[in-house]
C-alpha cells in the first residue's frame, strides 16, 4: 500500500484526521505523520497534485491543509486554486485550528473565532497607539506556520499579536 499524500512505498501508519466526522482517519508514512505538524519540506509535498483529488475526504482534508501551510509556495499556491472541495469538506478542512499549536499565555489551545485578552500593553509598531492590558481581542485569526502569532482588530486596527501576551476569555 502507498501513502495517500506522497505516494511512498514505506510502512503507513493510522492516523486520525480532526474536525471532521467521528473516526475519520487515514493511512500515511511517517514522513507525512512527521511533517504534517513540524516543519515541512516543500519538495516531499509535490505528490499533493495528485492527492487533491482523492475519493476519500480525509485525504483532501489533509491535502488542503497542507497546501495552505505551503502557500508561499507559487505551485502550492496554484494547486489551492486548483482545489474543488464539496461545502462539507471546505468546512471540514477549514478548521485550521486543528491543525495548529497556537496557545495562550497559559498554554489553553486558541481556535478561529476566539476572544482573548491582552495580558500586557502592547506598544503597536506603525499605528502610533498602545493596546492596553485587559483589552478584548474578538474573532481572532490564526497566522498559519507560526504558531506564536495570532491576528486580530485593535482600535479599528488589525494587528499581529504574539500568543505569550494573550490568555482565552
Amino acid at each position: 500500500m502507498t501513502c495517500p499524500l506522497c505516494s511512498s512505498n514505506t510502512p503507513l501508519h493510522h492516523t486520525e484526521v480532526s474536525g471532521g466526522p467521528f473516526g475519520a482517519s487515514v493511512t500515511l508514512c511517517e514522513t507525512c505523520l512527521t511533517q504534517l505538524t513540524g516543519l515541512p519540506d516543500p519538495n516531499h509535498w509535490r505528490g499533493l497534485a495528485g492527492a487533491m483529488w482523492s475519493e476519500e475526504p480525509a485525504v483532501q482534508v489533509l491535502a488542503a491543509r497542507m497546501l495552505l501551510r505551503l502557500s508561499k509556495h507559487d505551485w502550492a499556491r496554484e494547486l489551492t486554486e486548483q482545489l474543488y472541495l464539496d461545502d462539507e469538506t471546505r468546512a471540514w478542512a477549514d478548521n485550521v485550528a486543528l491543525v495548529t499549536n497556537h496557545r495562550d499565555s497559559n498554554g489553553v489551545p486558541l481556535a478561529v473565532g476566539d476572544t482573548v485578552i491582552l495580558v500586557k500593553d502592547l506598544a503597536v509598531k506603525g499605528a502610533g497607539f498602545t493596546a492596553k492590558r485587559g483589552t478584548s481581542v474578538r474573532g481572532i485569526s490564526l497566522v498559519v506556520g507560526n504558531d506564536a502569532h495570532i491576528e486580530g482588530r485593535v482600535a479599528g486596527q488589525r494587528i499581529v499579536i504574539l500568543t505569550e501576551f494573550v490568555k482565552k476569555k
